[in-house]
C-alpha cells in the first residue's frame, strides 16, 4: 500500500463520478445552509468532474491511472491539460474529501492518537483552530485551508489556491475547508471568518481521525519509526 491508496474510491477512476452525500442537503443547518450545499454538490463539484473527464477523453493512458495520481504527479501530465486537470482534477479530489470532512453529528474534538498529535505539534486543540482559522481567513482569493501530515511525519496546516492540493506536494490532507465564495456566500456573504467559526460545529472527527491512523498504520508497516517511508 502507498500513501495515494489512502485517497482512492471508485470516483476516482475514469470516467469520474460524483459521490452521493452520506446526509441530506440541509442535514448541516443552520451552519451550512441547503441551497448552498445542492449547489455545491450537485453544480459546483459536477463541474469539475465533467471537466476532468474530457480533458482525459484523448489520453486512453491517463484513463488506467486513478485521478488521485495524476493529481498528485502534475508535472508528469501532457503540458496541454495539466492545467485543466489540477484546477478539475483538483476539484474533485478536493471536493470528495470535503463531504467526508463534515457530517451533521460534527464538533467536538478529536481523540486518541491525533489529539495526542494535535497537542505536541500545537499546545492544544485550540490553538490549531486558531492556526487553522487563520490560514482560511488570511487566504487571499478562492483556495482551501488544510491540516495535512507532512513528509516528515508532522502536522502541519496550510493553505493551497484555487483547487490545488496538498497531495500535489506529497503532504497527506486529513481535513480540508473549501473557502471559495460559493461554499459560503449565500448565507455568509462577504463574512468568511463566521462562516469559518460555524464550521467547526459539522466537522467530523471520526472520519479525520480514520485518515490519521490510517497513516500512522501505513508508516508502521514500513518497519520505520519515521512517516518518510510513506512518501516514497
Amino acid at each position: 500500500m502507498n500513501k495515494l491508496s489512502l485517497y482512492q474510491t471508485a470516483y476516482m477512476n475514469y470516467p469520474y463520478t460524483l459521490p452521493p452525500l452520506e446526509y441530506a442537503n440541509n442535514a448541516l443547518e443552520p451552519y451550512i445552509d441547503e441551497q448552498t450545499m445542492h449547489l455545491h454538490h450537485d453544480k459546483h463539484h459536477q463541474a469539475y468532474i465533467d471537466n476532468a473527464n474530457k480533458a482525459v477523453t484523448k489520453y486512453p493512458e491517463l484513463q488506467k491511472k486513478s485521478l488521485v495520481e495524476l493529481v498528485a504527479h502534475l508535472d508528469e501530465l501532457p503540458a496541454d491539460i495539466r492545467t485543466t486537470l489540477q484546477n478539475n482534477g483538483g476539484g474533485h479530489l478536493n471536493h470528495a474529501l470535503f463531504w467526508e470532512y463534515m457530517t451533521p453529528e460534527g464538533g467536538g474534538g478529536p481523540q486518541g492518537k491525533l489529539a495526542q498529535a494535535i497537542t505536541k505539534k500545537f499546545g492544544s486543540l485550540a490553538q490549531f483552530k486558531e492556526q487553522f482559522d487563520t490560514a482560511a481567513k488570511n487566504h487571499l482569493g478562492s483556495g482551501w485551508a488544510w491540516l495535512s501530515v507532512t513528509p516528515t511525519g508532522d502536522l502541519e496546516t496550510s493553505a493551497t489556491a484555487n483547487q490545488d492540493t496538498p497531495l500535489s506536494r506529497g503532504h497527506l490532507p486529513i481535513l480540508g475547508l473549501d473557502v471559495w465564495e460559493h461554499a459560503y456566500y449565500l448565507k455568509y456573504h462577504n463574512k468568511r471568518p463566521a462562516y469559518i467559526t460555524n464550521w467547526w460545529h459539522v466537522v467530523n472527527w471520526n472520519k479525520v481521525q480514520a485518515q490519521f491512523e490510517a497513516i500512522t498504520r501505513l508508516a508502521g508497516s514500513q518497519k520505520e519509526v519515521s512517516m518518510t517511508p510513506v512518501f516514497n
